[in-house]
């Protein structure tokens, strides 16, 4: 069986772009058992709620729920289970001090197959504040109208 080239996307965390201004990004591999890859393949993750931690020189992934493979009988495994992530060494502890020092978070912002295997995107996370939540939805609005605005013109113009 041939591996898929490119990106697919599995899951976003939409609700992290919500709560956190989201300053870096970084990409991690993950340790996954074979029942929860075709799990992941059906699209069947959580990414709501989640965040990453440092512990011991390693990060963690905890809080991501992947639902039970149905054909996976006694290979399943706790669908809430901390999961190791993979990286390089000197990026963990860039992170682990850039987290200790500056007052951040690390969650994950997207979950995806990159040429067959699974992926996870890392944010580097600041909270946001209710104005700040206020805010960005007002811009959001703010540019939907423009741009349906912008829309109409061009349908509407005698070109």
């Amino acid at each position: 069986m041939a591996i898929a080239k490119g990106i697919k996307i599995i899951a976003e965390n939409r609700k992290a772009f919500h709560d956190y201004i989201i300053e870096e990004k970084y990409e991690a591999g993950i340790v996954l058992s074979g029942t929860e890859v075709k799990s992941l393949r059906a699209g069947k993750v959580n990414l709501k709620d989640s965040y990453v931690q440092c512990k011991e020189g390693e990060i963690w992934l905890i809080g991501v729920h992947i639902s039970p493979y149905d054909h996976g009988n006694r290979y399943n495994l706790d669908p809430m289970r901390t999961r190791k992530l993979l990286m390089h060494k000197n990026e963990i502890i860039k992170l682990y001090s850039t987290v200790k020092q500056d007052g951040l978070t690390m969650v994950p912002t997207k979950c995806y197959f990159k040429d067959g295997k699974v992926k996870f995107e890392i944010g580097l996370a600041r909270g946001k504040k209710n104005y700040d939540k206020r805010d960005s939805a007002a811009e959001k609005t703010a540019k939907r109208d423009i741009d349906r605005a912008i829309k109409n013109q061009k349908k509407n113009s005698d070109y």
